[in-house]
């Protein structure tokens, strides 16, 4: 027997529930389209030209203002070290003896032959002087006295090459003594006591550099030269007033050095394997915190921009293929902008094209955004203080 009723109840239900989720579906929808058109907070700043100094940053190598390489000039056998490694010397301090007795006999032996020389010269001197009487008194012919005058001035030349031989001597002996040609600081030893040392070798056996100032070799692309001398010429870019031109080093942990150091030259030629030319700056180092084969970055000064449009670092974004961006916001919507960065300024870049004088650019919340979304601008609370400036 069948019971209709209980079965038109659960279908009763079931159209019921039904009915509650699409009225509850259709009340989610208003509130779902509201907070898509909510506007999303976003710091930003106003854009207005300034006046900034333009730095470009450059890898550079750290080179001794003076490199003595101490070689040796005589062979022989090194007796002693005068020297503390890595200590510092002044100019004619002694760092290596290298066995002088060979030389020392050498030297007596040349010695010895000038004053045979010398002798024989003043026997010879004085026989050429009294037949130059004789002659005229005709007691010796004109021949033996032409033979006398000869003989005066062979020996003569002798005491000359004897003297020669004996400087020559007195040179190498000196040569044992090895000493400093400048003063600076000093390398490790390079030779042992006991060490065969050759003249013809030129052994190396220490180094002694000068590090109170130091070198810092630069390189800089052509294209980067030639961009800063159109900005010139073109009224972009004007020089500093000053002569030399200012230079900084930032170390390998992103700090500046604190000794300014100055551009010495710029060089004209072009290193045709890599495009680049040189340019060299010199700093004081009297910490000798710098030091030679070190690779460091230098900061040069290019000139000032009178009319410089600045964005905060923390605004610029990069894509994998390495073109910058920046987010504005016009009608208030984020637009998303290609731009050309120029160099450093502050805390921030130069941009050479892409923005313009009084956009609204966003410094923080882009993160949130997309291109064309609604956005609310707010002031950068750190615009006072964070927001690039000139130098």
């Amino acid at each position: 027997m069948a019971y209709p009723y209980p079965s038109s109840g659960r279908a009763t239900r079931t159209v019921l529930l039904t009915l509650v989720f699409l009225l509850s579906a259709c009340g989610e929808k208003p509130q779902e389209g509201g907070m898509q058109g909510m506007k999303v907070p976003v710091s930003v700043v106003t854009l207005q030209p300034q006046v900034a100094t333009v730095y470009t940053e450059l890898p550079g190598r750290v080179e001794a203002i003076e490199d003595a390489q101490i070689r040796a000039r005589v062979t022989g056998i090194v007796t002693d070290i005068k020297f503390q490694q890595g200590s510092a010397v002044e100019q004619g301090d002694l760092l290596f003896v290298i066995d002088p007795a060979p030389y020392k006999a050498v030297r007596d032996q040349a010695a010895a032959q000038l004053k045979n020389t010398q002798a024989t010269a003043h026997s010879a001197q004085l026989q050429a002087q009294r037949f130059a009487k004789l002659v005229k008194m005709h007691a010796v012919s004109q021949q033996d006295y032409d033979n006398a005058s000869a003989q005066a001035a062979q020996t003569a030349a002798a005491v000359a090459g004897a003297q020669a031989a004996l400087a020559s001597a007195d040179i190498d002996l000196s040569y044992t003594q090895v000493t400093s040609p400048i003063k600076g600081q000093t390398g490790k030893s390079l030779v042992t006591v006991g060490a065969l040392v050759s003249a013809a070798d030129a052994t190396q056996m220490a180094t002694v550099q000068r590090l109170d100032e130091v070198y810092v070799d630069i390189t800089q692309s052509t294209t980067e030269l030639s961009d800063m001398r159109r900005r010139l010429a073109e009224g972009g870019l004007t020089r500093d007033a000053g002569g030399d031109t200012p230079a900084q080093v930032l170390l390998g942990d992103g700090q500046v050095y604190k000794q300014e150091g100055k551009l010495l030259f710029s060089g004209v030629a072009v290193d045709p394997g890599t495009g680049q030319v040189s340019l060299r700056a010199l700093f004081p180092n009297p910490d000798q915190i710098l030091l030679p084969g070190m690779y460091v970055r230098v900061r040069l000064v290019q000139g000032v921009d009178q009319k410089a449009l600045i964005v905060p670092e923390q605004a610029v974004q990069r894509s994998a293929d390495g073109r910058s961006a920046v987010v504005l916001v016009k009608d208030g919507n984020a637009t998303f902008v290609p731009v050309m960065l120029g160099p450093r300024s502050g805390q921030g870049f130069i941009v050479h094209k892409g923005v313009a004088p009084g956009d609204t650019l966003v410094v923080e919340g882009f993160q949130k955004i997309r291109p064309g979304a609604p956005v609310q601008p707010m002031p950068w609370k750190q615009g006072a203080a964070g927001a690039p400036k000139a130098d």
